[in-house]
C-alpha cells in the first residue's frame, strides 16, 4: 500500500484529501506546513507527497526545491487552487500539477501515474 503525504494548510482539504485517498487504498498521512517537513519525510518514508503551493508558513514552490534536493526521485504533486503558478519554472520540478477540486478524479489518476513510473524508474 502506498503512503502518501499531503501537505495542506487548510484543515478542510487535508481531511477531504485524506478520507478520499485512504477510501482509495491508501495510507494517508497529513501535514499543515512545511515547519519540520522535511525531518517528517524522512522518519515517514512516504511514497508520494501532494504540496499546495500557498502555505502559511512556507511557499511551497521553495519547499520543492527543498524536497528535491534531498529525495530527488519523490514523486510530488503540486496542488493548488490556482493555476497561474504552472509558469513558474519552479513548478517544473514537480512530476504533475493539479487544480484543486472538491472532485479527486484528476488528482487521483495523477497519484496512479507518478506512483507507476516511480516503480518503473527503480526497477
Amino acid at each position: 500500500m502506498a503512503k502518501i503525504l499531503v501537505v495542506d494548510d487548510e484543515e478542510h482539504i487535508r481531511m477531504l484529501y485524506a478520507e478520499e485517498l485512504q477510501d482509495a487504498g491508501y495510507e494517508v498521512i497529513t501535514a499543515e506546513g512545511g515547519h519540520g517537513l522535511i525531518e517528517l519525510i524522512e522518519s515517514e518514508k512516504p511514497d508520494l507527497i501532494i504540496l499546495d503551493i500557498k502555505l502559511v508558513d512556507y511557499n511551497g514552490l521553495d519547499l520543492l526545491q527543498d524536497i528535491r534536493q534531498k529525495f530527488f526521485d519523490l514523486p510530488v504533486i503540486l496542488s493548488t487552487a490556482y493555476d497561474t503558478f504552472k509558469e513558474d519554472t519552479k513548478s517544473l520540478a514537480a512530476d504533475y500539477y493539479v487544480v484543486k477540486s472538491f472532485d479527486l478524479t484528476e488528482l487521483k489518476k495523477k497519484i496512479a501515474m507518478a506512483l507507476e513510473a516511480h516503480q518503473e524508474g527503480e526497477e
